[in-house]
């Protein structure tokens, strides 16, 4: 009897997460490395203006990563190719204002991306 009573219990609870509203960044981390590949060299050894096209790249960026779910998967995914790349910090925190734009994740390999969103 009571495993009659937890089946009907599990497929409610099972349609309910089925139902409800998913929270999932629809940006991937390809999507991020393909829109930032043309800021790597500048990043790395750059000076003054950014490239038009990282630029580019960083405007098309802040434009995907609409939703909270999607700036904290681009933070993570900044936060470990930043790990590799080794950015100039100085570089890479004026690049939202040198670029024009709003960008909701610093290029850094200690960004804390519980605080982005």
């Amino acid at each position: 009897m009571a495993a009659r009573i937890k089946i009907p219990a599990l497929a409610a609870v099972m349609l309910l997460l089925l139902l409800a509203p998913a929270s999932y960044a629809a940006i991937s981390c390809s999507d991020v490395i393909k829109d930032l590949r043309p800021c790597v060299n500048y990043l790395v050894n750059g000076t003054g203006k950014p490239p038009a096209a990282c630029c580019a790249g960083a405007s098309a960026l802040a434009s995907a990563a609409s939703s909270s779910a999607d700036k904290k998967a681009a933070c993570e995914c900044i936060k470990s190719a930043a790990k590799n790349m080794k950015p100039n910090s100085q570089l890479a925190q004026a690049l939202p204002a040198n670029c024009g734009i709003n960008l909701p994740v610093t290029v850094s390999p200690t960004v804390d991306c519980s605080k982005v969103g």
